[in-house]
């Protein structure tokens, strides 16, 4: 069970006392454990260095502590790895600590030390500190004599971005792995390609980034038929994603790259007419949907594409995982093509109950696609439309339709992140149909309350099949969402919802403490610069509260 010491009041609430304003660890996500001890707080101005214990990553966690802190209190504290006078901040690993993700910050009045199970249960700890410390505070600071322990409840806390409907650039896309880092989040989805655009160079297929990374309009508006005629795109290059690999590494944060296939494909198509089924003409799509036109299972061209890209994916992302999408591909051009027929009957594919032949070709398709994955040592996950084409137990599911296809997927033996749009669709409304100053957006409503509210592995599971359940994640679909602060937006406040879920066991939440909770962090988001929605935190429902990026339309 949690606990939290109630002695002395301290820990509570920021207090001034004496001159001195208290860190406070009742943060975002709440620890598992704190405990206050007897003797006087750590007064942080005589605070003469951080020292740590360890290698490279352990060093590199003292120089983001000593950035914090000089961002926060244009403080110069030197970093060492040799014995300094008290009073200091000591980083170190404790093989005691089983949890590799799991931490122990200890404060007295001679010295904070935070330990963790691995660099990474360091930084955490280091993450909860930073929290736990006043915001432009009137006075002193001070950290209360204090014991915290803490680990996460799931080894995969994901959060996702779309960059292929609108483009992002590496200033921003840092900034938001900033941001998971933050909120202990350790899983970047990165979401690179769709029919509005392909990010990632590729080498060997040039016309990737040269054609499919840019379309000549775009809708405006929900596919009104009305289009801006304005050349728009962009795309990562391969230095650039390696940059973008190592500084999330460098935050302890996996990147898993997604290249959605075969559907949403219409990019590559117009890049490369020879992989669809009919030769086209295609174009970078500039409507929002789903469409008929998909890579033809039926020409080994196809494949061989496939496994070209995947060869330099595999090459710039070092993730065990890596998403092979598999949603919303329709099958209709298959049902007509000649090719497809021909790899139907040669490979003696048959209708499955109510999986038709052209639903069991896109299973060929996926399994194929990851044994290839499987023999450079690396793992498929994909959507839960997987289900329906009788793919692999190996795959793992992301289950987005609802939580029933990951329910279904951990019977069957998969391996599931549950991130269903009702409760995790970032890109849907936070705010309720009467408010007054609403964004263009694709519709839906995931108040902070909603996100708070989910279960990902619920008790009527049976316990083999709750135990396939490994993680969650939040998504942020781009169709609506032009502008970097328009996505900060977006995400903030519902991230620290979602983080809270990924790290406190089940019976420890408690919906208005989290809150009281958030309202804290929300005072960094502001000292940081990123935008928030506010609305959940607003004494009068109607008040109007403009961010600046909506005072003017994208178009």
């Amino acid at each position: 069970m949690r606990h939290f010491s109630l002695l002395p009041l301290l820990l509570l609430f920021p207090l001034v006392m004496t001159g001195q304003v208290m860190a406070d660890f009742h943060v975002v996500p709440l620890p598992q454990h704190c405990v206050a001890q007897k003797g006087k707080a750590f007064a942080l101005p005589s605070l003469s260095a951080i020292r740590y214990e360890g290698d490279s990553d352990m060093e590199r966690n003292a120089h983001f502590l000593a950035s914090w802190l000089k961002q926060a209190y244009s403080m110069e504290v030197p970093v060492t790895n040799s014995k300094v006078k008290e009073p200091a901040i000591v980083l170190k690993i404790n093989a005691k600590i089983t949890e590799r993700e799991g931490y122990r910050i200890t404060v007295s009045q001679r010295a904070v030390t935070i330990e963790g199970g691995s660099a990474a249960g360091v930084f955490y700890g280091m993450q909860t500190l930073r929290k736990a410390l006043p915001v432009k505070p009137e006075g002193e600071v001070a950290i209360p004599a204090v014991v915290v322990e803490d680990s996460p409840r799931f080894a995969y806390r994901g959060m996702h971005l779309d960059v292929s409907r609108h483009f992002f650039g590496t200033d921003f896309v840092k900034q938001y792995i900033d941001m998971l880092a933050l909120h202990h989040i350790n899983t970047f989805h990165f979401h690179l390609t769709d029919d509005q655009g392909w990010r990632v160079e590729i080498k060997r297929y040039p016309k990737l980034t040269e054609v499919g990374a840019w379309r000549r309009r775009t809708v405006v508006g929900r596919n009104t038929g009305i289009y801006e005629w304005k050349r728009y795109g962009g795309f990562y290059t391969q230095d650039e994603i390696r940059d973008i690999v190592r500084y999330a590494a460098d935050r302890y944060i996996t990147i898993i790259p997604e290249i959605d296939m075969p559907g949403h494909m219409e990019a590559v198509l117009a890049a490369y007419p020879e992989l669809g089924c009919t030769g086209g003409p295609y174009e970078v799509e500039p409507n929002w949907g789903v469409f008929d036109d998909i890579l033809c299972a039926g020409r080994e061209e196809t494949f061989r594409f496939v496994e070209g890209v995947l060869d330099e994916l595999t090459e710039l992302f070092p993730s065990e995982y890596i998403h092979i999408g598999g949603d919303e591909a329709p099958r209709t051009r298959w049902k007509a093509c000649p090719k497809c027929q021909e790899r139907i009957r040669a490979e003696h594919i048959t209708t499955k109950g109510k999986q038709t032949a052209e639903d069991q070709l896109q299973g060929y398709f996926m399994k194929r696609v990851e044994h290839y994955l499987n023999s450079k040592g690396r793992k498929a996950i994909g959507w839960d439309e997987l289900l329906d084409c009788d793919v692999t137990p190996s795959t793992t599911i992301m289950s987005w339709r609802g939580v029933e296809g990951g329910v279904e997927a951990s019977k069957k033996g998969h391996d599931v992140i549950m991130v269903p749009t009702a409760w995790f669709y970032f890109d849907y409304y936070q705010t309720p149909e009467d408010y007054w100053n609403k964004p263009l957006l694709i519709g839906g409503f995931v108040p902070i309350e909603k996100v708070y509210s989910f279960e990902p592995a619920p008790d009527t599971l049976p316990e083999e099949a709750r135990k396939h359940i490994i993680g969650l994640q939040a998504n942020l679909w781009t169709e609506y969402v032009y502008a970097d602060e328009f996505a900060q937006y977006q995400v903030l406040p519902r991230m620290g919802a979602l983080c809270e879920l990924q790290w406190i066991q089940p019976e420890n939440k408690n919906f208005d403490s989290f809150m009281t909770r958030q309202r804290r962090l929300n005072n960094l988001y502001e000292a940081l610069g990123w935008q928030y929605c506010k609305y959940a935190f607003l004494d009068k429902k109607k008040t109007l509260v403009l961010a600046p990026f909506f005072t003017k339309s994208r178009w």
